[in-house]
């Protein structure tokens, strides 16, 4: 914080201001006006010309409807009067006749009704002509009419009475259809003819496109016509629709045609402008609208914003001339400077004697640059004494403390067994090629076992060789201050038992990775094979051995801190406990183990994640997902400044999510369930099977020469 306000009380004048001002003033100036003023313009023009258009659409489809609904009427009673004249009545030969040519030259028209009004007030059918062929032709059931007749009295007998009415019958017949009901006169009864015809030619020549739509209603506001023909079919009425609202508004003013803007909003609630025209046909109160997008027909102003993109390119270019002659010995002469030291940085001369040269007094952007430069300097030149991601990241971000410090971790090392072997065998192989081969066979064996440790939290501590040293808790800040607090203080009890928690976590973690690599070393085995055979037919066949590896797992408290000279640094932990750990590692061979825990780490953790007889072979749900299965091994060691001590085998944590486990790294990963047999649920459950299935002799404990030199471990008498 403080060094914040520092920095801004030296940028007292800084260069963004001048630079901005100079800049800003021109380009919003210029910039706003004419794309104010252009998009007005623009806007303007091609909106006059979309309701111009919208209008002549509408105007040009109402017309050609009104024809064609004019000629369908027209069409009928020109049969209905001819079948009236004919000789020998309405059933005659001729009458069949002229009703078989009527359909023929008007295959659209399904069915024509003439109904008389009876007395009583009951609508009889007078004449029936129906056209057979477009019943079949689309697949429909002749009582649709009926139905819709028996449903429509209503409106015959409007119709009846004078009025010329338009219906949708689509949802009667499931095609685009519309019934005409117009009075009709004869001998002097109340007659009413219902025409029923495909709206098929209405449909084209509304059309379909998608920035013009047009419509068409009836006097009751049911749609009758649309390009989506399902709101057709579903009878869907069109009442709410705003230019319908507006139309019926404007029709208290007997006005016929007319164009207005209105909102609509879509199906998300999103409210867009509309261009709306309507027209009504001289027929039967039908009324044709037309709408068009606002925002479509608008898009052209796009193109007017492209133009003003270009004005501003060059109004930048007047500013820059203008700015580079401010800015040629205020700015280019320091940044040459800063560029030549990013470039000296870049190489990997950290320690450049430009950055020194770097005038850190100026009170503006570059005097920020030119300490954050040297700041820069200081941190690259500790980066690069070390090479351990976790511990560069806590450095990066200023979490780490380079004061050495006691901390309880949980430390790891493990071991190829035989990889003297195995680099024999890649030597007698590949000669002088044989140390690029076992590099690439290390890289991949260790990747994914680092792979496990980064997951599981722990932080590589180096490689030496074939060997992985690894710790858990080492980057945890916590401190043991909590120790010379007097027993009556309860804060020293509150600090323990967090402490103590933060020390099993670890220990936990450092199981949990190293079981995973008990996973990935068989799967590591698998691909081997796989690459093996897949090259087994080369010259010098490349191959990957098939290993085992030993682990130790040791919790105790070590010395952490920076290791090392000025010129290369690590940040690592020391003492008994890591060479314990390494000792424990040695001891997987004696054993017939891959993982073995100390006596330390299993007294850690036994009261709450191994079933033991301190918590009566139970453990609580609380603790149940990392149980761990352990087998003491049946020799205690002397080990020097322990005393007496057993190790324990890991067998397994039988409720350890694999897939879940490596997903966190890898969101692709799949489970192999031939390796899942070496861990979880699948996995084994004693110490001899987990020798089994990794192919480890069972060791005779009683004839084992425990007194290796190179174990440091000395059975007890």
């Amino acid at each position: 914080m403080e060094e914040s306000k520092k920095e801004k009380k030296q940028r007292q004048f800084p260069l963004g201001v001048k630079l901005a001002l100079i800049i800003g003033t021109i380009v919003v100036v210029s910039l706003g006006t004419v794309t104010i003023l252009n998009s007005y313009f623009v806007s303007q023009d091609v909106r006059v010309t979309a309701e111009e258009n919208n209008l002549t659409i509408n105007t040009r489809s109402a017309t050609t409807v009104q024809n064609e609904i004019t000629s369908v009427r027209a069409n009928v009673l020109q049969i209905l009067d001819l079948m009236n004249a004919a000789s020998g009545g309405k059933t005659s030969a001729l009458a069949r006749q002229a009703e078989a040519f009527f359909f023929e030259r008007n295959q659209n028209i399904a069915e024509v009704y003439v109904l008389t009004k009876q007395s009583s007030g009951n609508l009889i059918p007078h004449t029936h002509l129906r056209n057979s062929r477009f019943f079949a032709s689309n697949e429909v059931d002749t009582n649709s009419s009926d139905i819709f007749i028996n449903q429509a009295k209503k409106q015959l007998d409007r119709a009846c009475f004078g009025e010329t009415i338009a219906m949708n019958i689509s949802p009667y017949f499931k095609i685009g259809m519309l019934a005409l009901l117009m009075p009709y006169r004869e001998n002097g009864l109340d007659e009413c003819c219902v025409i029923m015809f495909s709206l098929e030619k209405i449909s084209d020549i509304l059309g379909t496109g998608s920035t013009n739509q047009t419509f068409m209603i009836n006097d009751t506001d049911d749609l009758l016509c649309h390009s989506e023909n399902e709101k057709v079919l579903s009878g869907q009425s069109m009442k709410n629709h705003p230019l319908v609202a507006q139309m019926r508004q404007k029709n208290q003013n007997n006005e016929e045609s007319r164009q207005v803007p209105f909102d609509m909003e879509d199906e998300n609630g999103k409210k867009s402008k509309y261009i709306g025209a309507y027209q009504k046909i001289g027929l039967a109160d039908i009324c044709v609208l037309t709408t068009v997008p606002l925002d479509t027909v608008l898009e052209g102003v796009r193109t007017t914003r492209k133009n003003n993109l270009y004005l501003t390119g060059i109004v930048l270019c007047i500013s820059i001339i203008f700015i580079l002659s401010f800015s040629r010995f205020a700015i280019s002469r320091h940044l040459r400077k800063l560029t030549a030291a990013a470039k000296e940085i870049q190489n990997g001369n950290f320690n450049t004697d430009i950055i020194a040269t770097l005038n850190t007094k100026r009170r503006d952007e570059i005097g920020v640059l030119n300490r954050s430069t040297q700041d820069e300097q200081e941190f690259l030149n500790t980066f690069a004494r070390f090479t351990n991601r976790g511990v560069a990241k806590a450095i990066a971000r200023k979490e780490i403390d380079f004061e050495p410090h006691l901390k309880d971790v949980s430390i790891f090392f493990s071991d190829i067994r035989g990889f003297t072997a195995i680099s024999d065998g890649f030597k007698n192989r590949f000669g002088e090629e044989s140390p690029r081969e076992i590099i690439g066979f290390l890289n991949d064996y260790m990747s994914r076992m680092v792979n496990c440790v980064t997951i599981s939290g722990g932080t590589i501590d180096k490689f030496e060789g074939d060997a992985i040293m690894a710790v858990w808790g080492i980057l945890r800040d916590d401190s043991l201050e909590f120790e010379l607090m007097p027993d009556s203080n309860p804060k020293k009890k509150e600090l323990a038992d967090k402490h103590a928690q933060h020390v099993m976590s670890d220990a936990i973690s450092a199981i949990r990775g190293t079981i995973a690599m008990r996973y990935a070393l068989m799967q590591y085995n698998k691909d081997a094979e796989a690459f093996t055979k897949a090259h087994e037919h080369e010259a010098k066949a490349k191959y990957k051995p098939h290993i085992r590896i030993g682990c130790g797992i040791n919790t105790g408290r070590a010395t952490c801190g920076i290791m090392g000279s000025e010129d290369k640094m690590e940040y690592t932990a020391i003492g008994d406990s890591v060479n314990f750990a390494s000792r424990t590692e040695s001891s997987n061979k004696p054993c017939g183990t891959d993982i073995l825990i100390t006596q330390d780490t299993y007294n850690l953790l036994k009261k709450d994640y191994i079933k033991c007889e301190e918590n009566h072979f139970t453990i609580t749900k609380e603790h149940e997902a990392d149980e761990i299965v352990v087998e003491m091994i049946p020799v205690e060691f002397e080990v020097k400044g322990k005393g007496a001590q057993h190790f324990y085998g890991v067998v397994n944590m039988p409720h350890f999510d694999i897939e879940a486990f490596f997903k966190t790294s890898d969101a692709e990963f799949k489970l192999d369930k031939d390796c899942a047999r070496c861990v979880g649920p699948t996995g084994p459950k004693t110490l001899n099977e987990v020798r089994n299935l990794l192919g480890i002799p069972i060791p005779e404990f009683e004839s084992v020469n425990l007194n290796e030199e190179e174990n440091k471990i000395q059975v007890k008498k």
